[in-house]
Parts: structure tokens; C-alpha cells; sequence
């Protein structure tokens, strides 16, 4: 299934808080150690994504999503920007969430190759990421190219209050030609 992938200004992500709001809370109901805890407040995960969208309004954070063919939302994708002046080369990707009634359809291939492209037109060309070990997304990192750099033991915890080792990624791009 091919999806629409959209960059999101500010506006646009305030308006689709509620969808966004959606996909997290299934991503954390399934289990996913993003960040929250189960169960997921809707007035955390709605302050959440509305932060987002502040980050995206000052430049911060480029947010992605894919869309199925009725405009609904059914997977997203963040490039945090580092910000240190010692780093105008390097972004964080953050949050690859396809809600599972999507899932196995080639959206996280598309959400990366999207935030990828879009991090070396804008000079960020060196991409690192973290994720849970031993979950299926660190699988699919390393298919799409991503370079293991170590694992970190009891680095977060699972939504249900389980300790979860974290792999740390990078991958490095070809810089644009402009950079």
C-alpha cells in the first residue's frame, strides 16, 4: 500500500493533534516503549503533540506523516534538529509510529526515506536514532541501512513498567551537493 507523505507545518500539525493523539496511544497500547507509559492519558498524549508542533513553528522538528487515501492518518515520523553549533550536521529521527492496523504495508520505509531526504536537503546528513532492543523496529533500522552503534542496558522502561535495553543507530547520508 502506497501512502501520501506529508511534511506538516505548525498548523497543519495543530489541527491533526487528534489523529496524531490516535496513533500514539496504539502504539503504546501495543507496547512500544516511545516514551509513555500505559495507559496513555489523552490530555498527555494531546500536550505531547502539541509541543511537537511548537518545535515544528521554531524549526526545530520536521514532522512527517503518511496518510491513506481517505487523508486519514496512519503513521508519523520526526527529525529533531540538534541544535548545538558544533552540530549543524547531525538530527535526531525520533517517533516512527505506524498505528498496527497499518502495519507490514511499507510505511516505515516510506516515512524514513521521506525524513532522510528531507534531513540532507537540509544539510543534516549524519541521522542517529534510539530504540528498544530485540523489538521488531530494531530489525527494520538495520534493513533500511542503519548502523548499530551499542546497546545500552535498563535505559528506559516498557509502557507496562518493564526495564528495556535501548540500541543506539546512526546513519550517515551522502551530504547534498549544496553542503
Amino acid at each position: 500500500m502506497s501512502a501520501v507523505i506529508r511534511l506538516l507545518n505548525e498548523e497543519e500539525a495543530l489541527a491533526r493533534v487528534p489523529d496524531l493523539c490516535e496513533i500514539l496511544s496504539d502504539c503504546v497500547d501495543g507496547g512500544a516503549s516511545i516514551g509513555f507509559m500505559a495507559p496513555l492519558a489523552d490530555d498527555d498524549a494531546a500536550a505531547y503533540w502539541r509541543g511537537v508542533a511548537s518545535a515544528v513553528g521554531r524549526n526545530e522538528v520536521l514532522l512527517f506523516v503518511a496518510e491513506d487515501e481517505a487523508g486519514g492518518l496512519i503513521g508519523t515520523v520526526q527529525i529533531g534538529f540538534a541544535l548545538k553549533p558544533n552540530q549543524p550536521h547531525r538530527a535526531d529521527l525520533m517517533k516512527l509510529l505506524v498505528h498496527r492496523t497499518a502495519r507490514g504495508r511499507g510505511l516505515s520505509r516510506q516515512l524514513m526515506t521521506a525524513a532522510e531526504q528531507e534531513s540532507r536537503a537540509r544539510g543534516r546528513w549524519l541521522l542517529v536514532l534510539d530504540t528498544a532492543t530485540g523489538e521488531p523496529a530494531e530489525a527494520i533500522y538495520e534493513r533500511f541501512g542503519w548502523v548499530r552503534s551499542g546497546v545500552i542496558p535498563e535505559y528506559a522502561l516498557f509502557p507496562d513498567g518493564r526495564y528495556c535495553a535501548t540500541t543506539v543507530f546512526y546513519k550517515r547520508l551522502a551530504p547534498a551537493a549544496n553542503t
